[in-house]
Order: C-alpha cells, then structure tokens, then sequence
C-alpha cells in the first residue's frame, strides 16, 4: 500500500473518502520478458469517513471518525449511513462510478484522466 496523508484533501459533502479499485493479477512477469498482466474490475467502491474533516492538529488527531475511512471502524458510528442502493451518492459506501459521475458533474474534475 501506499498513502501520503495530504493536509487539503478533496472532500464529499465534508468527509474524506477512499477508492477502492480492484485489480486480479494474473502474471507477475518474468526475468525472460514477459509482460505483468492485470485486469481492473469494472466497478469499485468509495467509503467515506463519517464525522467531517478538519486539518489535524494535536485536539483533533485522536478522532479516527473524520481522518480514517476504515469500514470496521466507520460502521459503528452512529453517523454511519447503510444505502441500500450504492448509486445514490448519499450514504457512508458508495460505487466508485458514481461518486466519479458527481465530481465530475461538481466539480469538474475530469475523471477520464484518472
């Protein structure tokens, strides 16, 4: 895994979120040549944090809620919002085609180049 904590992270409705894009490899590659082979699911997941994020300082640090998008912690949050359906982009997990479709449409952010 890699990660760099940012200090002005883009926000959903003023929570910091996750992609979750999966990837099944199949062929690591080779010394011989030949190529890694990987296939990128066709949908993915976004999971939000669910207290709003503000830059951390030494107050707020211990406040996982609003700095981690872990599930196993975010579910038992009384703030934790269940959607049954993941495309309507109001819950704690959404689908990653269509939280690309709002900040497109928000923020117009061209999410092609992603």
């Amino acid at each position: 895994m890699v990660q760099e904590y940012l200090p002005n992270p883009l926000l959903i409705d003023g929570k910091k979120f996750d992609l979750r894009i999966y990837v099944m490899v199949t062929h690591l590659g080779s010394a011989a040549g030949a190529p890694l082979v990987a296939f990128i699911a066709e949908e993915g997941l976004v999971r939000l944090c669910t207290e709003d994020y503000s830059l951390p300082d030494k107050e707020n640090m211990g406040n996982l809620l609003s700095h981690l998008t872990n599930y196993s912690l975010n579910k038992n949050s009384e703030n934790f919002k269940y959607t049954p359906d993941l495309e309507l982009n109001d819950g704690s997990k959404r689908t990653l085609s269509s939280v690309l479709k709002m900040l497109n449409l928000r923020d117009g952010i061209n999410v092609a180049s992603l």
